[in-house]
Protein backbone atom coordinates (compact mmCIF):
# COMPACT_ATOMS: atom_id res chain seq x y z
CA UNK A 1 0.00 0.00 0.00
CA UNK A 2 0.94 3.35 -0.85
CA UNK A 3 1.16 5.67 2.29
CA UNK A 4 2.63 9.08 3.17
CA UNK A 5 6.14 9.28 4.58
CA UNK A 6 5.07 11.03 7.60
CA UNK A 7 3.27 7.31 8.51
CA UNK A 8 6.46 5.64 8.08
CA UNK A 9 8.20 8.02 10.32
CA UNK A 10 6.30 7.16 13.09
CA UNK A 11 6.65 3.39 12.48
CA UNK A 12 10.61 4.30 12.24
CA UNK A 13 10.09 6.14 15.32
CA UNK A 14 8.43 3.56 17.69
CA UNK A 15 11.08 1.09 16.79
CA UNK A 16 13.94 3.48 17.57
CA UNK A 17 11.98 4.54 20.95
CA UNK A 18 11.99 0.40 21.79
CA UNK A 19 16.01 0.12 20.91
CA UNK A 20 16.85 3.09 23.05
CA UNK A 21 14.58 2.56 25.54
CA UNK A 22 16.55 -1.09 26.40
CA UNK A 23 19.86 0.82 26.73
CA UNK A 24 18.50 2.32 29.54
CA UNK A 25 15.50 0.65 31.00
CA UNK A 26 17.54 -2.46 32.05
CA UNK A 27 19.83 -0.13 34.06
CA UNK A 28 16.96 0.04 36.62
CA UNK A 29 15.80 -3.03 36.93
CA UNK A 30 19.43 -4.47 37.41
CA UNK A 31 18.79 -4.76 41.57
CA UNK A 32 15.55 -6.28 41.49
CA UNK A 33 17.15 -8.79 38.44
CA UNK A 34 19.94 -9.56 40.52
CA UNK A 35 17.81 -10.43 43.53
CA UNK A 36 15.55 -12.22 41.62
CA UNK A 37 17.90 -14.58 39.57
CA UNK A 38 20.41 -14.78 42.11
CA UNK A 39 22.98 -13.21 40.31
CA UNK A 40 25.76 -11.03 41.10
CA UNK A 41 27.27 -7.48 40.19
CA UNK A 42 28.94 -8.98 37.36
CA UNK A 43 26.55 -11.23 35.54
CA UNK A 44 23.78 -7.75 35.93
CA UNK A 45 27.29 -6.00 34.18
CA UNK A 46 27.17 -8.44 31.33
CA UNK A 47 23.00 -8.61 31.41
CA UNK A 48 23.49 -4.71 30.69
CA UNK A 49 26.47 -4.24 28.28
CA UNK A 50 25.61 -7.92 26.26
CA UNK A 51 23.05 -5.69 24.59
CA UNK A 52 25.51 -2.60 24.06
CA UNK A 53 28.18 -4.76 22.74
CA UNK A 54 26.33 -6.61 20.12
CA UNK A 55 24.63 -3.40 19.17
CA UNK A 56 27.68 -1.62 18.51
CA UNK A 57 29.66 -4.23 16.82
CA UNK A 58 27.10 -5.26 14.12
CA UNK A 59 26.21 -1.47 13.09
CA UNK A 60 28.45 -0.99 10.16
CA UNK A 61 27.77 -4.93 8.89
CA UNK A 62 23.80 -4.62 8.78
CA UNK A 63 23.66 -0.79 7.11
CA UNK A 64 25.48 -2.12 4.43
CA UNK A 65 23.37 -5.42 4.22
CA UNK A 66 20.36 -3.17 3.89
CA UNK A 67 21.61 -1.59 0.65
CA UNK A 68 22.40 -4.59 -0.69
CA UNK A 69 18.55 -6.67 0.33
CA UNK A 70 16.45 -3.05 0.85
CA UNK A 71 16.06 -1.57 4.13
CA UNK A 72 12.84 -2.47 4.69
CA UNK A 73 13.26 -6.29 4.74
CA UNK A 74 16.18 -6.05 7.38
CA UNK A 75 13.96 -3.06 9.74
CA UNK A 76 11.03 -5.74 10.42
CA UNK A 77 13.46 -8.51 10.48
CA UNK A 78 15.64 -6.86 13.17
CA UNK A 79 11.93 -5.73 14.87
CA UNK A 80 11.18 -9.16 14.68
CA UNK A 81 14.23 -10.72 15.84
CA UNK A 82 14.13 -7.77 19.14
CA UNK A 83 10.64 -8.77 20.24
CA UNK A 84 11.63 -12.48 19.92
CA UNK A 85 14.74 -12.04 22.30
CA UNK A 86 12.75 -9.74 24.39
CA UNK A 87 10.57 -12.76 25.14
CA UNK A 88 13.36 -14.83 25.93
CA UNK A 89 14.73 -12.16 28.50
CA UNK A 90 10.94 -12.17 30.17
CA UNK A 91 11.35 -15.91 30.32
CA UNK A 92 14.90 -16.41 31.90
CA UNK A 93 15.39 -18.74 34.88
CA UNK A 94 19.01 -18.01 34.96
CA UNK A 95 21.61 -15.02 34.51
CA UNK A 96 23.32 -17.10 31.60
CA UNK A 97 19.89 -17.14 29.83
CA UNK A 98 19.21 -13.53 29.92
CA UNK A 99 22.66 -12.52 28.90
CA UNK A 100 22.57 -14.97 25.78
CA UNK A 101 19.14 -12.97 25.16
CA UNK A 102 20.18 -9.77 25.55
CA UNK A 103 23.31 -10.11 23.39
CA UNK A 104 20.14 -11.92 20.31
CA UNK A 105 18.54 -7.97 21.13
CA UNK A 106 21.38 -6.56 20.42
CA UNK A 107 21.48 -8.21 17.09
CA UNK A 108 18.05 -6.77 16.50
CA UNK A 109 18.60 -3.27 17.35
CA UNK A 110 21.91 -3.39 14.86
CA UNK A 111 19.74 -4.81 12.24
CA UNK A 112 16.95 -2.17 12.57
CA UNK A 113 18.52 1.20 13.58
CA UNK A 114 20.44 2.11 10.36
CA UNK A 115 17.64 0.96 8.10
CA UNK A 116 15.90 3.82 10.36
CA UNK A 117 17.87 6.84 9.11
CA UNK A 118 18.51 5.36 5.53
CA UNK A 119 14.68 5.20 5.25
CA UNK A 120 14.27 8.46 6.20
CA UNK A 121 17.36 10.40 3.91
CA UNK A 122 15.40 8.14 0.88
CA UNK A 123 11.70 8.43 1.21
CA UNK A 124 11.79 12.47 2.29
CA UNK A 125 12.48 14.57 -0.43
CA UNK A 126 15.30 17.39 0.75
CA UNK A 127 12.87 20.38 1.84
CA UNK A 128 11.33 17.74 4.47
CA UNK A 129 14.48 15.87 5.73
CA UNK A 130 15.53 17.56 8.47
CA UNK A 131 12.22 17.72 10.16
CA UNK A 132 11.60 14.36 10.05
CA UNK A 133 15.31 14.06 11.46
CA UNK A 134 14.02 16.11 14.22
CA UNK A 135 10.69 14.36 15.30
CA UNK A 136 12.75 11.01 15.15
CA UNK A 137 15.55 12.67 17.23
CA UNK A 138 12.74 14.13 19.68
CA UNK A 139 11.43 10.88 20.12
CA UNK A 140 15.01 8.67 20.91
CA UNK A 141 15.84 11.41 23.70
CA UNK A 142 12.52 10.79 25.30
CA UNK A 143 13.36 6.86 24.81
CA UNK A 144 16.70 8.14 26.70
CA UNK A 145 15.92 9.60 29.48
CA UNK A 146 12.27 8.04 29.88
CA UNK A 147 14.14 4.49 30.80
CA UNK A 148 14.15 5.24 34.21
CA UNK A 149 10.58 6.66 34.73
CA UNK A 150 9.00 4.26 32.79
CA UNK A 151 11.38 1.05 34.33
CA UNK A 152 10.61 2.35 37.82
CA UNK A 153 6.67 2.33 37.56
CA UNK A 154 7.11 -1.02 35.40
CA UNK A 155 8.91 -2.98 38.24
CA UNK A 156 7.27 -1.59 41.10
CA UNK A 157 3.93 -3.09 39.48
CA UNK A 158 5.03 -5.90 37.65
CA UNK A 159 8.06 -6.92 38.52
CA UNK A 160 11.49 -6.60 36.12
CA UNK A 161 10.45 -9.20 33.79
CA UNK A 162 7.75 -6.74 32.69
CA UNK A 163 10.60 -3.94 31.20
CA UNK A 164 10.92 -6.77 28.18
CA UNK A 165 7.29 -7.91 28.07
CA UNK A 166 6.60 -4.31 27.11
CA UNK A 167 8.36 -5.31 23.95
CA UNK A 168 5.86 -7.61 22.67
CA UNK A 169 3.04 -5.93 22.13
CA UNK A 170 4.38 -2.93 20.79
CA UNK A 171 7.39 -4.17 18.64
CA UNK A 172 4.73 -7.07 16.90
CA UNK A 173 2.80 -4.05 16.15
CA UNK A 174 5.13 -2.01 14.82
CA UNK A 175 6.66 -4.98 12.17
CA UNK A 176 2.87 -5.20 10.92
CA UNK A 177 2.70 -1.21 10.63
CA UNK A 178 6.07 -1.25 8.57
CA UNK A 179 5.09 -3.91 6.43
CA UNK A 180 1.63 -1.83 5.61
CA UNK A 181 3.31 1.67 5.51
CA UNK A 182 6.71 1.85 5.22
CA UNK A 183 7.67 1.40 1.79
CA UNK A 184 10.04 -1.02 -0.04
CA UNK A 185 13.61 0.28 -1.45
CA UNK A 186 15.37 -1.73 -3.72
CA UNK A 187 19.05 -1.03 -4.74
CA UNK A 188 19.61 -0.39 -8.44
CA UNK A 189 23.19 -2.13 -8.12
CA UNK A 190 23.30 -5.30 -6.38
CA UNK A 191 27.56 -5.68 -5.09
CA UNK A 192 28.93 -8.37 -3.79
CA UNK A 193 28.94 -9.53 -0.80
CA UNK A 194 32.32 -8.75 1.20
CA UNK A 195 32.77 -11.52 3.76
CA UNK A 196 36.60 -10.66 5.07
CA UNK A 197 35.51 -7.00 5.65
CA UNK A 198 32.73 -7.79 7.15
CA UNK A 199 34.36 -9.91 9.44
CA UNK A 200 37.19 -7.46 10.13
CA UNK A 201 35.33 -4.67 10.63
CA UNK A 202 33.04 -6.87 13.44
CA UNK A 203 35.27 -8.49 15.37
CA UNK A 204 37.29 -4.97 15.36
CA UNK A 205 34.31 -2.80 16.38
CA UNK A 206 33.44 -6.13 19.23
CA UNK A 207 36.87 -6.01 20.74
CA UNK A 208 36.65 -2.24 21.17
CA UNK A 209 32.94 -1.68 22.65
CA UNK A 210 34.10 -4.55 24.77
CA UNK A 211 37.04 -2.98 26.00
CA UNK A 212 35.44 0.40 26.85
CA UNK A 213 32.52 -1.18 28.36
CA UNK A 214 34.56 -3.77 30.54
CA UNK A 215 37.80 -1.18 31.12
CA UNK A 216 39.90 -3.61 28.90
CA UNK A 217 43.84 -3.54 28.78
CA UNK A 218 45.62 -1.78 26.58
CA UNK A 219 46.08 -4.77 24.75
CA UNK A 220 42.44 -4.71 23.51
CA UNK A 221 42.87 -1.49 22.47
CA UNK A 222 45.55 -2.82 20.39
CA UNK A 223 43.96 -5.46 18.98
CA UNK A 224 41.20 -3.46 17.67
CA UNK A 225 43.01 -0.90 16.71
CA UNK A 226 44.90 -3.28 14.61
CA UNK A 227 41.67 -5.03 13.18
CA UNK A 228 39.95 -1.75 12.22
CA UNK A 229 43.46 -0.53 10.09
CA UNK A 230 43.84 -4.11 8.40
CA UNK A 231 39.79 -3.58 7.45
CA UNK A 232 40.60 0.37 6.09
CA UNK A 233 43.73 -1.29 3.96
CA UNK A 234 41.43 -4.43 2.61
CA UNK A 235 38.77 -1.74 1.72
CA UNK A 236 40.95 0.08 0.05
CA UNK A 237 41.64 -2.86 -2.47
CA UNK A 238 38.61 -4.17 -2.91
CA UNK A 239 36.64 -3.66 -5.75
CA UNK A 240 33.67 -3.28 -3.47
CA UNK A 241 34.20 -2.48 -0.35
CA UNK A 242 32.00 -3.06 2.56
CA UNK A 243 31.79 0.74 3.66
CA UNK A 244 32.37 2.79 0.13
CA UNK A 245 35.45 5.10 1.25
CA UNK A 246 34.44 7.52 -1.47
CA UNK A 247 31.76 8.45 1.56
CA UNK A 248 34.48 10.41 3.42
CA UNK A 249 35.35 12.21 0.23
CA UNK A 250 31.93 14.15 1.50
CA UNK A 251 33.09 16.96 3.82
CA UNK A 252 29.85 17.22 5.18
CA UNK A 253 29.51 13.26 5.89
CA UNK A 254 33.54 13.56 7.69
CA UNK A 255 32.40 16.71 9.84
CA UNK A 256 28.73 15.20 10.74
CA UNK A 257 30.18 12.04 11.79
CA UNK A 258 33.16 13.74 13.68
CA UNK A 259 30.14 16.13 15.70
CA UNK A 260 27.75 13.03 16.18
CA UNK A 261 31.09 10.80 18.09
CA UNK A 262 31.72 13.66 20.54
CA UNK A 263 27.83 14.64 20.82
CA UNK A 264 27.14 11.24 21.72
CA UNK A 265 30.72 11.22 23.83
CA UNK A 266 29.25 13.90 26.17
CA UNK A 267 25.81 13.26 26.32
CA UNK A 268 26.78 9.28 27.66
CA UNK A 269 29.02 10.64 30.01
CA UNK A 270 26.63 13.83 31.54
CA UNK A 271 23.63 11.37 31.28
CA UNK A 272 26.35 8.83 33.99
CA UNK A 273 27.36 11.52 35.81
CA UNK A 274 22.81 12.35 36.43
CA UNK A 275 22.05 9.81 37.71
CA UNK A 276 25.08 9.75 40.55
CA UNK A 277 24.46 12.86 41.13
CA UNK A 278 20.73 12.79 41.38
CA UNK A 279 21.02 9.23 43.16
CA UNK A 280 23.86 9.40 45.64
CA UNK A 281 23.97 12.68 46.26
CA UNK A 282 20.67 14.05 46.34
CA UNK A 283 19.30 10.19 47.59
CA UNK A 284 16.20 10.21 44.82
CA UNK A 285 15.36 6.50 43.98
CA UNK A 286 15.31 6.07 39.79
CA UNK A 287 11.90 7.29 39.62
CA UNK A 288 12.76 10.73 40.98
CA UNK A 289 15.65 10.94 39.19
CA UNK A 290 13.92 10.38 35.60
CA UNK A 291 11.40 12.63 36.81
CA UNK A 292 13.85 15.44 37.53
CA UNK A 293 15.05 15.57 34.25
CA UNK A 294 11.52 16.68 33.05
CA UNK A 295 13.24 20.30 32.00
CA UNK A 296 15.95 18.37 29.59
CA UNK A 297 13.10 15.72 28.20
CA UNK A 298 10.71 18.81 27.48
CA UNK A 299 13.06 21.17 26.22
CA UNK A 300 14.64 18.46 23.83
CA UNK A 301 11.05 17.44 22.63
CA UNK A 302 10.19 21.02 22.02
CA UNK A 303 13.42 21.89 19.87
CA UNK A 304 14.02 19.16 18.14
CA UNK A 305 11.63 19.07 15.21
CA UNK A 306 11.43 23.24 14.86
CA UNK A 307 15.55 22.66 14.50
CA UNK A 308 14.63 20.39 11.80
CA UNK A 309 12.24 22.51 9.52
CA UNK A 310 15.05 24.99 10.01
CA UNK A 311 17.82 23.49 8.99
CA UNK A 312 15.48 22.20 5.84
CA UNK A 313 15.49 26.28 5.37
CA UNK A 314 18.83 27.46 6.58
CA UNK A 315 20.77 24.81 6.19
CA UNK A 316 22.71 23.48 9.67
CA UNK A 317 25.93 25.25 10.32
CA UNK A 318 24.35 27.93 12.28
CA UNK A 319 21.89 25.41 14.43
CA UNK A 320 24.45 22.83 15.17
CA UNK A 321 26.91 25.24 16.32
CA UNK A 322 24.47 27.01 18.77
CA UNK A 323 23.26 23.60 19.93
CA UNK A 324 27.11 22.57 20.59
CA UNK A 325 27.35 25.62 22.78
CA UNK A 326 24.35 25.70 24.87
CA UNK A 327 25.22 21.89 25.09
CA UNK A 328 28.49 22.74 26.94
CA UNK A 329 28.04 25.22 29.14
CA UNK A 330 24.92 23.90 30.19
CA UNK A 331 26.88 20.94 31.14
CA UNK A 332 29.78 22.82 32.87
CA UNK A 333 26.43 24.67 34.67
CA UNK A 334 25.58 21.87 35.68
CA UNK A 335 27.85 22.64 38.73
CA UNK A 336 26.82 25.25 40.44
CA UNK A 337 22.64 24.93 39.38
CA UNK A 338 20.02 22.25 38.40
CA UNK A 339 17.39 23.52 36.47
CA UNK A 340 18.51 25.92 34.00
CA UNK A 341 21.26 23.74 32.56
CA UNK A 342 19.50 20.96 31.90
CA UNK A 343 17.31 23.60 30.09
CA UNK A 344 20.47 24.30 28.03
CA UNK A 345 21.18 20.73 27.47
CA UNK A 346 18.42 20.02 26.07
CA UNK A 347 17.99 23.03 23.83
CA UNK A 348 21.37 22.28 22.74
CA UNK A 349 20.98 18.64 21.90
CA UNK A 350 17.49 19.35 20.19
CA UNK A 351 19.60 22.62 17.95
CA UNK A 352 22.37 20.03 17.49
CA UNK A 353 21.54 16.39 16.74
CA UNK A 354 18.83 16.32 14.14
CA UNK A 355 20.71 19.23 11.66
CA UNK A 356 24.10 16.88 12.13
CA UNK A 357 22.22 13.82 10.55
CA UNK A 358 21.00 16.10 8.37
CA UNK A 359 24.08 17.46 7.23
CA UNK A 360 25.62 13.69 7.24
CA UNK A 361 23.55 12.42 4.46
CA UNK A 362 22.54 15.23 2.89
CA UNK A 363 24.95 13.88 -0.72
CA UNK A 364 24.69 10.32 0.27
CA UNK A 365 23.68 8.73 -2.73
CA UNK A 366 20.35 5.94 -2.13
CA UNK A 367 22.71 2.85 -3.22
CA UNK A 368 25.02 3.67 -0.16
CA UNK A 369 22.47 4.95 2.53
CA UNK A 370 22.27 2.32 4.85
CA UNK A 371 26.28 2.31 5.16
CA UNK A 372 26.41 5.78 5.97
CA UNK A 373 23.79 5.19 8.36
CA UNK A 374 26.09 2.31 9.67
CA UNK A 375 28.84 4.30 9.83
CA UNK A 376 26.93 6.93 11.23
CA UNK A 377 25.47 4.86 14.54
CA UNK A 378 28.51 3.25 15.16
CA UNK A 379 30.10 6.64 15.58
CA UNK A 380 27.11 7.55 17.94
CA UNK A 381 27.52 3.90 19.42
CA UNK A 382 31.25 4.02 20.53
CA UNK A 383 31.22 7.56 21.27
CA UNK A 384 28.52 6.87 24.19
CA UNK A 385 30.61 3.64 25.19
CA UNK A 386 33.96 6.24 25.59
CA UNK A 387 31.94 8.72 27.25
CA UNK A 388 30.49 6.49 29.93
CA UNK A 389 33.72 5.24 30.61
CA UNK A 390 35.56 8.41 30.50
CA UNK A 391 32.88 9.31 32.63
CA UNK A 392 32.97 6.59 34.78
CA UNK A 393 36.80 6.85 35.15
CA UNK A 394 36.46 10.73 36.35
CA UNK A 395 33.59 10.37 39.00
CA UNK A 396 35.45 7.35 40.69
CA UNK A 397 39.25 9.06 40.93
CA UNK A 398 38.25 12.73 40.59
CA UNK A 399 35.25 15.20 41.42
CA UNK A 400 31.50 15.77 39.50
CA UNK A 401 33.09 18.91 38.55
CA UNK A 402 36.44 17.68 37.08
CA UNK A 403 34.19 15.02 35.08
CA UNK A 404 31.85 17.90 33.61
CA UNK A 405 34.55 20.15 32.30
CA UNK A 406 36.13 17.07 31.26
CA UNK A 407 32.98 16.70 28.94
CA UNK A 408 32.24 20.06 28.19
CA UNK A 409 35.26 20.50 26.69
CA UNK A 410 34.92 18.42 22.99
CA UNK A 411 31.65 19.91 22.83
CA UNK A 412 32.30 23.49 23.13
CA UNK A 413 35.57 22.43 20.41
CA UNK A 414 33.33 20.42 18.13
CA UNK A 415 31.54 23.74 17.55
CA UNK A 416 34.35 24.98 15.39
CA UNK A 417 34.13 22.01 13.24
CA UNK A 418 30.91 23.76 11.75
CA UNK A 419 33.00 26.30 10.18
CA UNK A 420 33.74 23.47 7.33
CA UNK A 421 29.96 22.56 6.67
CA UNK A 422 27.84 24.94 4.20
CA UNK A 423 25.84 27.81 5.28
CA UNK A 424 23.49 27.66 2.23
CA UNK A 425 20.27 25.73 2.69
CA UNK A 426 20.10 21.42 1.70
CA UNK A 427 19.44 21.23 -1.93
CA UNK A 428 18.42 18.26 -3.99
CA UNK A 429 20.59 15.15 -2.83
CA UNK A 430 21.30 12.33 -4.98
CA UNK A 431 19.14 9.74 -2.80
CA UNK A 432 16.07 9.60 -5.50
CA UNK A 433 12.69 8.67 -4.55
CA UNK A 434 12.53 7.21 -7.51
CA UNK A 435 13.91 3.88 -6.04
CA UNK A 436 10.81 3.01 -4.28
CA UNK A 437 8.54 0.96 -4.40
CA UNK A 438 5.73 1.22 -2.41
CA UNK A 439 4.11 -2.24 -1.45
Amino acid sequence: MRAGPWRALLVLCLANYLVLLDTTIVNTAAPDIMAGLDSGLDEVLWIINAYLITFAALLVLFGRLGDRVGPRKLFVGGLVLFVLTSALCALAPNAGWLIAARAGQGVGAAMLVPQSLALISIIFPPRQRGAAFGVFTAVGGVAAVSGPVLGGLLITEFGWRSVFLLNLPVGLAGAVLALWYVPEVRNRVRSRFDPMGAALITLGLLVLVYALVESGSTWLYAASGLLVATFLLWERRHPEPLVPLDLYQDRHYRVATAITLVLSFSLAGFLLAYVVYTQDTLGMNPLMSGVSALPWTVALSAVAPLAGRFADRIGGRFLIGAGLVAFGVGIVGFASSFVWPLIAIGVGQGLAIAPTTTEALRHIHVDDAGAASGVLNTARQVGAAIGAAVSGVLLESFSHDAALVVLAVPVLAAALLTLFLSASAPGAAPAQLASTVPK
